[in-house]
């Protein structure tokens, strides 16, 4: 996995609250201005669409990007700017709203396993099976010891995608209470943005802090070597998209692609 000041490794050494969700500094240190990060994840999207070409011919590799974030945080945006200009051959989204009748008369991971991505595709999650250790605790809809064990439950999980082959990817979108009141309003100011107003997100934004202690937790139990967690500064919406696409350009460019070898004869063909 990329290197990047925005990755988090260390479960011993981390502090979400100590994170500016504002900060515009690239990789090697840069501060970066609106044109600058636009021009750069412009270019990440040439580069990726070129590398999920070749991973879609190759058909050998998979990559699970999991996006979580606070209500307003930007997953949809993320998406659509990163993911949007791909072959969509190649690439599948799914967003995991409150689980069906049918789905919580299973494990929790039932309805995630089934999502995971095939050889050669990008599969991305909004939102996942970190619901089951963020909403599910603030709002206490298990009981505490049954929603920790789930935190070694995604640590297996995720293991074995990753030695069956599967690039996991896990990106936060972090953003201020402050950012997140703007976006609220804005969605109560522009009439045609009101279908994306729940009133629910003010209860859930006067959570803020159990939040911030859910995902806390939640990072430092679960982020490992072949599963790292990403936290990226989300109050810039530009800044957060080319964040995204550096470390899925990154992640993507890390392992050996080749082409398919091609059917032998081929050079003596003429189309007549």
């Amino acid at each position: 996995m990329p290197t990047t000041p925005w990755l988090y490794v260390d479960p011993t050494d981390f502090d979400l609250a100590s994170i500016d969700t504002s900060s515009r500094r690239g990789p090697d240190g840069e501060k970066m201005d609106r044109e600058r990060a636009e021009q750069l994840h412009d270019e990440n999207i040439e580069a990726l669409k070129a590398l999920q070409y070749q991973m879609w011919a190759e058909g050998k590799h998979r990559l699970l990007v999991v996006l979580q974030a606070l209500d307003t945080g930007g997953k949809d945006g993320a998406i659509r700017k990163t993911f949007g200009p791909l072959n969509p051959q190649g690439v599948k989204t799914q967003a995991f709203k409150r689980p069906t009748a049918k789905e919580l008369s299973h494990d929790f991971l039932w309805r995630i396993h089934e999502h995971t991505p095939a050889k050669g595709q990008i599969q991305v999650f909004n939102r996942s099976h970190y619901e089951d250790v963020l909403v599910v605790r603030v709002h206490n809809i298990v009981p505490e010891e049954r929603w920790r064990r789930r935190y070694e439950h995604i640590r297996h999980f995720e293991k074995l995608l990753a030695d069956e082959g599967t690039m996991v990817l896990k990106v936060m979108l972090h953003i201020s209470k402050d950012e997140q009141k703007e976006r609220l309003q804005a969605r109560l100011d522009d009439p045609s943005r009101h279908w994306k107003f729940d009133p629910g997100d003010l209860k859930e934004r006067a959570r803020w802090q159990d939040y911030q202690a859910a995902f806390q937790e939640a990072l430092t139990e679960t982020s490992r070597p072949h599963a790292p967690w990403y936290v990226i500064p989300a109050d810039r919406k530009w800044f957060r998209n080319y964040a995204l696409s550096t470390i899925v350009r990154g992640t993507l460019e890390s392992v050996s692609m080749r082409w398919p070898e091609p059917a032998e004869g081929l050079h003596d063909i003429v189309i007549e």
